[in-house]
This record gives C-alpha cells, sequence and structure tokens, in this order.
C-alpha cells in the first residue's frame, strides 16, 4: 500500500509517498481503505520535530474516513466508518491508504455524508463537543463564546451549541470571516482587532460559557464571563502563555478548566454526523488535496489562511 509519511523531521518537503506493508489486522481490528484524513496543527508539529513520535518513519494523520475491508467484529465489508484515533491504527495514520482500526473506535457514516465531510467532522467536531457538552455543561438559554469561530473546531461548535439552544458570540479577524460565522449561526460576531471584546459583552452581563482556543487572550475571556461562568482551555492558536488578573478572576468566581487532549465518545461523534446528514450542522473545509500534496497542505494550514479544515484525499 501507499502511505505519506517522513523519515526525519524537518519543512514540509521531508513528506514523501513511500510503498509500505499492508497492516495486517489484530483481533479486535477492523481493516479500512482510507478515502480521506484531513491536516492538523499537530501534523505539522511531528512533522518540525518539536512533538515526539515514536518510531521513524513515521505516517500521520490523526482522523480518517474510509470503507470496511472484510467482515470484522460486527463490521460488514463495504460500510462507511470513521475514526478520530487513526494515529494508533495498525499501519499507521491516515495519510496511509489502509491502516487496521479498533474496532471500538468507530462511526459508522450515515447515508447523504461524505467521506470528506465524516472526516472533517472527526477530531474537530470531538473536540467541540467535548468542550461544550462534556466538559463545558452548555445547557438550552445560556450564552456561549466561541474563539476562533471559522476554525474547525469553532465552526462546528457554533453550530453544536445553536442546536442545543445556546445565544451564539464568536469572534473573526474580518469582513469576510465575520459573514462565514454569520452564517454558520453565530447571533454576534465581534470583530477583535476593531472592538473591546470584554467591554462589548459585559454589557450584556458577559456569558456563561467560554470555548478559548487562542490561549493568550485568557484574561480577555475572564472579563467576558459572567460571574460563575467556565471558560475551557481548548487550545493555544495565540500563544502558550498569559496574563491574568487574579482579582477579577476570584470576584467573578471563574472556572476556568484546562481541556487536556479533548475527545467525546464514539456515540457523540455519531450524534454528530447524524446532525450532519439532517442538514443541521455543516462541517466547514477550506481545501481539498490529493494526499500526495500534503506537503502543500502543511504549508497552507502553517500560513494561517485556511478558513476550516485541510481534507486529503486518497485515489
Amino acid at each position: 500500500m501507499k502511505a505519506v509519511q517522513f523519515s526525519k523531521p524537518g519543512d514540509p518537503e521531508v513528506l514523501q509517498v513511500q510503498e509500505v506493508p499492508d497492516p495486517i489486522p489484530g483481533p479486535q481490528d477492523v481493516l479500512i481503505e482510507v478515502k480521506a484524513t484531513t491536516v492538523n496543527r499537530l501534523d505539522l508539529f511531528q512533522r518540525a520535530g518539536s512533538r515526539p513520535v515514536g518510531q521513524l518513519p513515521f505516517t500521520p494523520g490523526l482522523e480518517a474516513a474510509g470503507v470496511v475491508l472484510q467482515d470484522a467484529n460486527g463490521f460488514r465489508a463495504g460500510e462507511r466508518v470513521l475514526t478520530e484515533n487513526a494515529q494508533t491504527a495498525k499501519g499507521g495514520g491516515g495519510y496511509a491508504s489502509k491502516i487496521a482500526a479498533r474496532a471500538s473506535d468507530l462511526a459508522r457514516i450515515p447515508d447523504g455524508v461524505t467521506f470528506e465531510q465524516a472526516v472533517a467532522v472527526g477530531l474537530a467536531g470531538s473536540t467541540a463537543w467535548a468542550s461544550l457538552f462534556d466538559l463545558g455543561r452548555l445547557k438550552a438559554g445560556e450564552r456561549v463564546l466561541v474563539w476562533a469561530g471559522s476554525s474547525g473546531v469553532g465552526s462546528l461548535a457554533i453550530q453544536l451549541a445553536k442546536h442545543a439552544g445556546a445565544w451564539v458570540v464568536t469572534t473573526a479577524s474580518s469582513e469576510e470571516r465575520a459573514d462565514l460565522v454569520r452564517k454558520l449561526g453565530a447571533d454576534e460576531v465581534i470583530n477583535y482587532r476593531k472592538q473591546d471584546l470584554a467591554k462589548a459583552l459585559a454589557g450584556d452581563k458577559g456569558v456563561n460559557l467560554v470555548l478559548e482556543l487562542v490561549g493568550s487572550t485568557l484574561q480577555t475571556s475572564i472579563d467576558a464571563s459572567a460571574v460563575d461562568g467556565r471558560v475551557v482551555l481548548v487550545g493555544n492558536l495565540g500563544g502558550q502563555e498569559a496574563t491574568v488578573n487574579t482579582q477579577s478572576w476570584r470576584l467573578k468566581r471563574v472556572h476556568v478548566f484546562g481541556g487536556g487532549m479533548l475527545h467525546t465518545s464514539v456515540q457523540n461523534i455519531q450524534q454528530i454526523l447524524e446532525l450532519v446528514a439532517e442538514k443541521a450542522v455543516t462541517p466547514l473545509i477550506a481545501r481539498i488535496l490529493p494526499v500526495e500534496q500534503a506537503a502543500e497542505a502543511h504549508r497552507l494550514l502553517a500560513s494561517g489562511e485556511p478558513q476550516g479544515k485541510i481534507v486529503l484525499i486518497h485515489s
């Protein structure tokens, strides 16, 4: 089979198409022909050498959507499936054309949902759901702030929160991105380069829940929170360090949760896929490229330009 791998850390050019042995499924596995995967920031860190990967050569790809090749563990040949744990599969991650994934990690892709849509849900959807509901305990009628609304996680979080009956405000850096997130259902959009977000939201008594995807804006998230608000630290797109005023934090009784590696259950991922099938949720896809162009996809993600997920497809 073919796999896009790197044998040493470096620039995107270290990603090369290689012929590798087919994976041999274990007793708890399902053999899958991979049709699509995505590019995540962790892929870039692993390729650059800033995150450990274990044995080289290494095949990236955190998630994978594809077709079951043979009956196994309750799955039938020909079924379409998704895993957000492709890197734990035999054969490598989603940049490989075949993997043997744990049956317990697989969600079935409903009719009407493409492989590209499914992988765009994958890890981003799992993170959004876990942040909003598993850790954030979002309830209908509450107010939620989602940072980076045009990102893969942010765009799904907006839609899932709206579907759950919440009022949603999000951030954007341009009018183009603002228009995009409004179409996703955001009730209010704040251009953080032109407006004082905390001041704008504090006048409305703040928000009950914040999905903090930037990291360096933690103080702004605390200032934007209502009394007894919750802030879930999801990511650090803006940096790993933040300075906070502990007095405002203490007086507001804001609860800040370190999200860790946020994943929800396979059952909840299945629910998101069903919402996509019902057209209640639309995964935001920035670009679709052949997996052979993984290096270009890495450069594109590093540029910060994409709005949504970059999907790689296997021919």
